[in-house]
């Protein structure tokens, strides 16, 4: 099958970005199962119930977080939704869930992970813990899956890179998440896993990533008072990965990067 997974979707030039091409990407490439990475949709911070129904509706099937999931309050109402994800290692009673097995109009059935860093950001479970008990230990088709993908939402590229180690031959994607900047280390390791440090962000790149660049400036600089962090507004570049998995095994065959639009040069998959 063929999965996309694209990264943090910042504000509304994220959103437009996500929405606009989804559809085509959907009918293009032939995709199976479309996930993104939510947390800042909703002007930076959170997400909302009405972006959720507007990713749904260009075709995206789950929407996963990170540490700014539930940011806006009225998500809330929604944390019963199946195929919005939180972090799986929030602390104990959070509302939401952290992890859901979907199956696609061809009848996949694919199990999706979110779990949240701990370098350099709070201290909130070990999602080590986390993913030894949710990810399958023999593989995506020996425990009945068609793909298992994984996103870890974090600052530090080691802890992302030995999460990817971990789970090598377990999952068909591991993606990193929260950065905001496509790393170039897309490949496919050892064991079968896909896997990227970062996916980078679907926003607007003439910013500080997805953010208003004079206002971060002025962070940076020491302007009094700070200025207000909104998302940058400009066009918004679309980036992510493309997996094609085994059929006999459900790990990954192939991965690419996909970027479309904006300030980056862009990539788009090959399908031969």
């Amino acid at each position: 099958m063929r999965l996309l997974f694209c990264g943090d979707i910042v504000g509304r030039a994220g959103r437009r970005a996500v929405t606009e091409n989804i559809p085509r990407l959907r009918d293009q490439l032939a995709l199976d199962f479309v996930v993104v990475n939510g947390e800042n949709a909703a002007h930076g911070f959170g997400i909302t119930p009405k972006i959720c129904d507007e990713l749904y509706e260009c075709g995206v099937d789950a929407i996963t977080g990170g540490n700014h999931s539930w940011d806006n309050p009225e998500i809330l109402s929604r944390s019963d939704d199946p195929n919005l994800l939180r972090p799986d290692n929030f602390q104990a009673g959070t509302p939401g869930h952290g992890n859901g097995v979907f199956e696609t109009v061809k009848g996949y059935r694919v199990l999706v992970v979110n779990v949240l860093c701990r370098l350099f950001m709070d201290m909130y479970d070990n999602p080590f813990d986390s993913l030894e008990r949710l990810v399958p230990a023999h593989g995506p088709s020996e425990s009945g899956f068609d793909a298992v993908i994984v996103d870890v939402h974090g600052e530090a590229t080691s802890e992302k890179t030995a999460i990817g180690h971990l789970l090598d031959g377990r999952a068909s994607l591991v993606v990193g998440t929260h950065t905001h900047i496509p790393t170039a280390d897309a490949r496919v390791l050892p064991g079968g896993t896909g896997y990227q440090t970062d996916a980078g962000m679907c926003g607007d790149y003439d910013s500080v990533i997805g953010m208003d660049k004079d206002a971060a400036l002025g962070r940076f600089l020491g302007t009094l008072p700070k200025p207000r962090m909104s998302p940058a507004d400009g066009i918004g570049t679309l980036c992510g990965v493309m997996v094609d998995t085994d059929r006999a095994t459900g790990l990954a065959s192939r991965i690419q990067q996909v970027r479309v639009g904006g300030q980056l040069s862009g990539a788009w998959p090959s399908l031969s």
